[in-house]
């Protein structure tokens, strides 16, 4: 017996084989995606001054998803439920909220207007954007009693408990049969 550990010798694995092995397909598909990013980049906003299509076109031309859908917080209390939701840079003239067939609704659109005039360039920017969010009711409660209130760009909506949905809980004993 000898004291040294089986050794096999190492295999040469040629680039193309080693494109194949699904391992290295990960990394194929990241190089890949920045090659294209690169050339998208070359073709768009940042080209050189010494190139004749030089152009901020379309930089510009970004399209913009806005706004967001807001995020939105449910709590409850012993005597009501309460939908908070974040709407900033919003008015309350742009904010509708609706109760239908146990169903509270909240909508809101937002447009936005941006000029800007310099002597060497011209910047004009158009936002528009709307949301819908829906929350069932629960026949818990009072939906005479909703109010609604807006500040500061958070929009609180407070959905009272009748009367019967405030009774106290009851405990039951469990008893051994």
């Amino acid at each position: 017996m000898t004291d040294e550990p089986n050794k096999t010798p190492a295999k040469t694995v040629s680039s193309s084989e080693l494109a194949t092995w699904p391992s290295v397909q990960p990394f194929k598909a990241l190089r890949k995606e920045v090659d294209r990013l690169f050339e998208d980049f070359d073709r768009g906003f940042w080209r050189s001054p010494f190139r004749s299509s030089w152009s901020l076109e379309p930089f510009f031309r970004a399209e913009v998803k806005w706004p967001a859908v807001p995020t939105v917080d449910v709590s409850e209390t012993e005597n009501e439920f309460k939908v908070t939701a974040e709407l900033p840079g919003m008015d309350e003239k742009n904010v509708e909220v609706t109760l239908n067939n146990n169903i509270l609704t909240i909508k809101g659109e937002k447009t936005e207007e941006k000029e800007e005039k310099k002597p060497d360039y011209h910047v004009q920017e158009r936002h528009y954007g709307s949301f819908e969010r829906r929350f069932p009711v629960p026949e818990s409660v009072d939906a005479a009693k909703i109010e609604a209130t807006f500040k500061q760009g958070v929009l609180t909506v407070v959905l009272p408990k009748t009367a019967e949905a405030k009774k106290p809980e009851q405990k039951i004993e469990v008893k051994s049969a």
